[in-house]
């Protein structure tokens, strides 16, 4: 069940001035470096989370519907839904008219339900027979993101800077767990 990235956020929660200001680096030299840290931060907080911070399009596959009526889907907060579609046995796409089902963006994980009695149409392919095309993230601004997750991807930022080129590095800061746990989806 794959699920690709259509669209990557247009910005990052953490800007290069302030994960300049945070390092205290006051020169250009490294600011490429600093970038692709902030860049690599964001994913390794929004992979703990299971969120997307910013503002972000996916592309989700799944074989076959699941025995309920929900399809979960793989991240949150859910903006919206662009189309769900079923694959035939010859690989023609058909978009699901949205009357027949509901977006619940409130859950966690977000899904999607079918309304009244239906049921959800089998796909004919074997494999990557449904697709889901999402927007999921806080927002399009770096102010939409929560502090304590804009403060984790600053502390990560830091530690791998303070450690690159180390071939031993010490483990992530306890720091970066505590404040991304509350964002982190319950699982049993």
């Amino acid at each position: 069940m794959p699920t690709i990235l259509v669209t990557p956020p247009a910005a990052e929660p953490v800007s290069l001035a302030d994960a300049k200001a945070h390092l205290r680096a006051e020169h250009a030299a490294e600011d490429e470096l600093i970038g692709t840290l902030i860049t690599t931060a964001r994913r390794h907080a929004e992979v703990k989370t299971g969120l997307a911070f910013i503002t972000q399009e996916w592309l989700h596959y799944r074989d076959g519907w699941p025995a309920e009526s929900a399809l979960p889907l793989p991240l949150a907060p859910l903006i919206s839904i662009e189309e769900v579609a079923v694959f035939g046995a010859d690989d023609i796409k058909a978009v699901l008219d949205p009357a027949h089902y509901c977006v619940d963006a409130a859950s966690r994980p977000p899904r999607i339900v079918m309304r009244d009695a239906r049921v959800w149409p089998a796909p004919g392919r074997i494999a990557n027979g449904i697709s889901v095309s999402a927007t999921f993230g806080f927002g399009p601004g770096q102010d939409d993101v929560p502090e304590q997750l804009r403060q984790a991807v600053l502390l990560l930022v830091a530690h791998w800077y303070d450690h690159r080129g180390n071939a031993n590095p010490p483990p992530v800061p306890l720091t970066v767990a505590a404040l991304l746990a509350p964002f982190r989806e319950a699982r049993l």
